[in-house]
């Protein structure tokens, strides 16, 4: 027998996924915010998290919690928006779950089952943050972090990150490939796969790190080739937007969104990682890549595109906003998905010509204050000379 306190929290469940989502009166001509979040917790299917038989389960307890539902790899494919949430439950363990909507803005709602990856790297614990590529070859490639305990060291918290790669062509049979290796990086997270060949091979996104939480040398986002992605090892890589003193990206930065292909360049969604007094603060900004050479940065607009504001400050990671995945639809519509405080997921929308507007026409950062105040001083004089002042 079913237990009738089962569809009391799915109704509530269909009525937040059911729920317009509006625009925000935030305006900075760039891109536009919205009211609610597109993905939480609380749209989690009952079915996830308990036993709705009133058989096994009469107090209707929850037994399988989820805590947070955030950082998403999205697709647009025949017309819908699809995104792979990353799911963290009650037990830290994260795992990976397909959402869908008509209009990329509300309306999402999971599928039956969440991804049940192929086991084939048993020394791995936790996977998280899939980015999602449709590859010129004909697959839709997934590539994630693969956290396993590290060894090496006596340290009960000690860990070790790779990224995982998989493939598939529904977004329900997925096939599980030999995770990357980057011969001169200990470790890798934040891995992203290009669109297209370069050159005849496969090109990489990376993070050089030295351990799991600090990137040590590494010094920003790195690019890299290799021959075969089922067995793929970059041995050298170079350095792309690279990691500035007091800047946004000066403890770390790495990428986020597949690469956007416009007319004039590569638009990369990356994001930026300062300390502060309160911990490290997460935010994302834009920089473009030459269309020839992926690897070549040709604009690089000063500062964050997007911050955390208002309640997105609060979660269990406070302070964060963080992007793995962004939609181009058919009328050059962007979709920016963003998690805000590692607890929830929202969406940001624009254009390719606005995008393309503020990466190469927002001046680069001079890098010291007094040019920065000179910076603004001109754009002052612009203005009020055209206000007749």
């Amino acid at each position: 027998m079913i237990h009738e306190k089962y569809y009391e929290l799915q109704k509530k469940v269909d009525e937040l996924t059911s729920r317009k989502n509006k625009k925000s009166d935030f305006y900075n001509g760039i891109y536009d915010r919205y009211e609610n979040p597109v993905l939480t917790r609380e749209m989690i299917p009952v079915t996830w998290m308990y036993d709705i038989s009133k058989d096994t389960n009469p107090f209707f307890m929850e037994r399988l919690g989820v805590n947070a539902t955030f950082n998403s790899g999205a697709i647009y494919l025949n017309g819908k928006y699809y995104l792979v949430a990353r799911v963290e439950g009650n037990d830290r363990k994260s795992f990976f779950a397909v959402a869908e909507s008509d209009n990329g803005v509300d309306g999402f709602k999971f599928w039956d089952y969440p991804i049940l990856l192929p086991d084939t790297c048993k020394d791995e614990t936790n996977v998280y943050d899939m980015r999602l590529t449709k590859h010129e070859d004909g697959y839709i490639y997934g590539v994630f972090c693969s956290e396993s305990k590290d060894t090496t060291v006596n340290d009960l918290s000690a860990a070790t990150a790779a990224a995982g790669i998989v493939r598939t062509k529904d977004l329900k049979n997925w096939e599980r490939l030999d995770n990357l290796q980057t011969l001169r990086s200990p470790q890798q997270r934040n891995v992203v796969l290009h669109p297209e060949f370069v050159n005849g091979k496969y090109a990489f996104y990376t993070r050089p790190m030295d351990d799991f939480i600090e990137t040590g040398s590494g010094g920003g986002v790195g690019f890299g080739l290799c021959d075969d992605i089922t067995h793929a090892v970059i041995d050298e890589e170079k350095m792309t937007s690279l990691r500035k003193y007091h800047t946004i990206t000066e403890a770390k930065n790495g990428a986020g969104a597949v690469p956007i292909k416009t007319e004039k360049g590569w638009i990369h969604i990356a994001h930026g990682v300062r300390n502060t007094a309160a911990g490290l603060r997460y935010v994302i900004y834009a920089f473009a890549t030459d269309l020839k050479d992926p690897s070549k940065v040709i604009a690089e607009p000063s500062g964050m595109l997007i911050g955390p504001r208002g309640g997105e400050r609060v979660g269990d990671v406070s302070n964060v906003v963080f992007t793995n995945g962004a939609i181009v639809n058919d009328k050059n519509e962007v979709f920016i998905y963003y998690a805000s405080s590692d607890t929830r997921l929202h969406v940001a929308t624009t254009t390719i010509e606005k995008l393309t507007d503020y990466v190469f026409n927002t001046p680069a950062d001079p890098g010291r204050s007094v040019e920065c105040v000179a910076q603004r001083c001109e754009l002052i004089k612009k203005n009020l000379e055209l206000l007749g002042k």
